[in-house]
């Protein structure tokens, strides 16, 4: 065998190793950049979505009398739940324990804010849902407007709500379980009750670590 055909038998071989090694390589960082699966946390009555799910489009009125979109969601976490001012008992305790929650928070998790969507647009005006929401503190908010476009804001995050009227007076039955929207203003995971303040704040550590794992960026740290 020559020596010019041995130096091109050489060359052939290393462009075939260096071919396989780059496939091999390419497989092996693309089954690594395959996202974790999101986190069982069934043991805290919480759902988290693989792939978070849009809410509804949506134009209402904050507890400042500010229009407020979709996108207004955008840039943090964000606990949502339904509810309405006059609720004479399931309101008031899920209210105060996302205080509770707030108040738990590890200083070096983000500060989620957290908003009452009413489910009572009639009687819940922007400044009835502010002094409401200001009760439990400055990063609690609220949304009120057209009924319509809030049955679908609240369909969006699994809530439904249903108004009816007892000797005059009325009443609203809607869910009772927390949304979690993550920093894209998208819902990431649904939290069943009871609530407990001390597993809410596990839940929600969970959730933003595994976020950041996935993408740093989209974490909201």
């Amino acid at each position: 065998m020559g020596r010019s055909l041995r130096i091109t038998l050489f060359v052939l071989l290393l462009l075939v190793v260096l071919i396989f090694g780059l496939t091999v390589g390419r497989q092996v960082f693309l089954g690594s950049s395959e996202p974790a699966p999101a986190p069982d946390l069934s043991q805290y009555n919480t759902y988290v979505y693989d792939q978070p799910r849009e809410l509804a489009e949506f134009t209402l009125t904050n507890e400042q009398g500010e229009t407020v979109t979709r996108d207004s969601l955008k840039g943090r976490w964000t606990f949502v739940f339904v509810g309405y001012t006059n609720c004479p008992d399931i309101c008031p305790a899920a209210m105060a324990n996302l205080r509770r929650t707030n108040s738990l928070l590890p200083a070096e998790l983000p500060r989620p804010d957290y908003l009452l969507v009413t489910a009572d647009p009639e009687h819940d005006t922007p400044e009835k849902l502010k002094a409401y929401t200001g009760f439990f503190g400055e990063n609690f908010h609220g949304l009120t407007g057209d009924l319509d476009i809030l049955r679908e804001v609240a369909k969006s995050v699994s809530a439904v709500f249903v108004h009816r009227e007892v000797d005059g007076q009325l009443l609203v039955d809607h869910s009772g379980h927390f949304a979690l929207l993550n920093p894209q203003g998208k819902l990431q995971a649904l939290i069943q009750p009871p609530h407990k303040p001390e597993e809410l704040v596990q839940a929600y550590e969970r959730i933003y670590q595994w976020a950041k794992a996935n993408d740093p960026r989209a974490s909201g740290a």
